[in-house]
């Protein structure tokens, strides 16, 4: 296949706001090998490994960790004679909650270098459907005795991590697990039986960022105080401080790795070229916003209203969007076959409409990708029809949560 077939940086908008990225025609064997080697490298001599979700939150609580173990600073000073836009990966989507799955397919180059500088906390990327992979590859690469930990993600079903866990516990000395997502009871019992010490933080109050921060035998100062707090009110979809949509859609649009070292060196309050850098991408994300809205359906379902549309976008914008249009709950499908799904004060049970199609998430956010791909045709299919299939799909688990709660409230009621 030309190169020029799957690179969509290039691609006129319209086209682009309907498939997926290039990473989403990367076999998976090309990506495994590649996140092997990335991950050897960046283990090598290591003292700390942190698996976390690549999104403001997750690496958020690298930069504490790091900061907690006195780890080397590593801070990027970009070169005034470049174009900060093409020093960054060429991605089209902006950040996705922490309770999305991160899809390689939304973005253009979901394959990063690994840190130019040696770190002895290393920086291990994971989204919540390669929690085990990433698990198994800092057992199998780490060394005897690494300090593990596990951020911003929460495995859907304990057997999914059971041997990566059992592995990983037997090569390092610890594995802390800090998270704020909806646990299920058993699931989080079995992971702290298993030996871990597991911190679920309340996902109405906390990002996981808070987690670390409380969590950690450190008295960190009051810029990382500051970054847990931006970052939550992101992450909750608080929006009182317009600093916390800088850091996630910095986070989204930049190497990890950069992330993190920025952040601790200038907190919260990022440098001039990285609000210039910001300032360029977000033209073209406006444009995507507005694709995305154009095709904004709606649905009354069991007496609440709830928004859909389909394209390669930032999804809390879209679903704010719909929500001013009269939404209860919204969902944007992605062209990579995943979805976002975001509630209100009205409809707080996304969690448990993902939860019914391959995801999860928190009561007013949440992700998942429907297991309905079978082949590439499927896929033609999505695209063409701007996501038909999987739209249908994500309605029928709302009309089923919908029912579900409509006949508990009547069971109790009846009590």
């Amino acid at each position: 296949m030309y190169d020029e077939l799957i690179d969509s940086g290039d691609l006129p908008l319209a086209r682009k706001s309907v498939l997926p990225g290039t990473g989403f025609f990367l076999p998976d064997t090309l990506e495994d090998d590649l996140e092997d080697e990335q991950t050897a490298a960046a283990l090598e001599g290591a003292e700390v490994a942190v698996i976390a979700d690549p999104d403001a939150d997750g690496l958020a609580c690298v930069a504490l960790i790091r900061e907690a173990y006195g780890d080397v600073q590593n801070v990027p000073e970009p070169d005034d004679d470049d174009d900060p836009v093409d020093e960054r990966t060429d991605a089209a989507d902006a950040v996705d909650d922490t309770a999305d799955p991160v899809i390689a397919g939304d973005v253009d180059e979901p394959l990063e270098e690994p840190e130019p500088t040696p770190h002895t906390v290393a920086l291990i990327p994971a989204s919540p459907h390669d929690v085990e992979d990433a698990l198994a590859r800092v057992a199998e690469y780490g060394d005897e005795g690494i300090d593990i930990f596990v951020c911003d993600l929460a495995p859907d079903r304990y057997e999914y991590v059971e041997d990566e866990l059992e592995a990983a516990l037997e090569t390092g000395a610890s594995v802390e697990w800090y998270d704020h997502h909806q646990w299920d009871d058993d699931v989080a019992a079995s992971v702290r039986d298993a030996g871990a010490t597991l911190v679920v933080g309340d996902s109405d109050e906390e990002c996981s960022a808070d987690v670390v921060y409380r969590s950690l035998e450190y008295e960190f100062g009051p810029m990382y105080e500051e970054l847990a707090t931006v970052t939550r009110d992101h992450d909750l979809w608080l929006r009182e401080d317009p600093r916390s949509d800088d850091l996630a859609d910095y986070a989204y649009w930049t190497d990890p790795a950069e992330y993190v070292e920025v952040v601790r060196e200038y907190g919260v309050d990022l440098p001039e070229w990285v609000r210039e850098f910001l300032e360029e991408r977000r033209v073209e994300k406006e444009a995507l916003i507005e694709q995305a809205v154009g095709r904004s359906e709606f649905r009354d379902i069991g007496g609440y209203t709830v928004g859909i549309t389909y394209g390669r976008c930032s999804q809390n914008e879209v679903a704010e969007a719909m929500r001013e249009q009269g939404a209860d709950a919204s969902v944007v499908v992605k062209p990579a076959g995943s979805a976002s799904i975001r509630g209100t004060d009205e409809f707080q049970l996304c969690h448990e409409v993902a939860g019914k199609v391959n995801g999860g998430g928190h009561p007013k956010a949440a992700g998942c990708k429907p297991d309905i791909y079978d082949d590439m045709l499927d896929y033609a299919n999505h695209w063409t029809t701007r996501g038909a299939v999987t739209k249908q799909v994500i309605l029928d688990a709302f009309r089923d949560v919908v029912a579900e709660a409509a006949a508990a409230d009547d069971e109790q009621a009846d009590e």
